[in-house]
């Protein structure tokens, strides 16, 4: 079982200790002026940091991206499924027959008729990463949705695009 436990470091910032479940420590130092640094420690050695990187806020963004997944999903956690508290964040892959296919979230009112938000969309033939994408963001086949919502939200989406009608 991993832990999080953060503090506020008057003048500087926020920091946040996770402790990951095989036994290694990262604290990351979120800096009043955006940039963001990360420290790693062994476990045999948890006072003196075995690596540190320290990235501004579009490389921070940008590497949250590539862990959380938005950039690459391995196979196994192509329906991964991420809870925090009430708020579900969800990959899904747009079925090549999918009704939505074609059609723009505008067209489709995906936010209005299930509650769910797409932010971010992964297009399946060039890679192309829209993060938050807007009204006139196109569904493609294949493309890979980053959906967040509560589970009922993200489950009407879901049904709105491959042709249920939401809630």
């Amino acid at each position: 079982m991993y832990s999080i436990r953060e503090s506020d470091l008057p003048g500087i910032g926020r920091k946040f200790l996770l402790e990951t479940s095989h036994g290694d420590r990262v604290v990351v130092v979120i800096h009043d002026d955006g940039r963001r640094q990360i420290f790693l420690y062994r476990p045999e050695d948890p006072e003196e940091p075995a690596a540190v990187a320290t990235m501004d806020d579009d490389e921070a963004r940008k590497l949250a991206a590539i862990i959380g997944g938005m950039t690459y999903t391995p196979k196994a956690l192509q329906s991964l499924e991420v809870a925090l508290d009430d708020l579900v964040i969800d990959w899904y892959r747009v079925p090549s027959h999918a009704p939505a296919v074609g059609k723009t979230i505008g067209e489709l009112q995906l936010r209005q008729r299930t509650g769910a938000t797409i932010i971010a969309l992964v297009r399946p033939e060039t890679k192309e990463q829209r993060l938050n994408p807007g009204p006139d963001e196109v569904i493609h086949q294949n493309a890979t949705l980053v959906v967040a919502g509560t589970r009922d939200h993200v489950r009407a989406l879901k049904e709105l695009l491959t042709g249920g009608n939401g809630t």
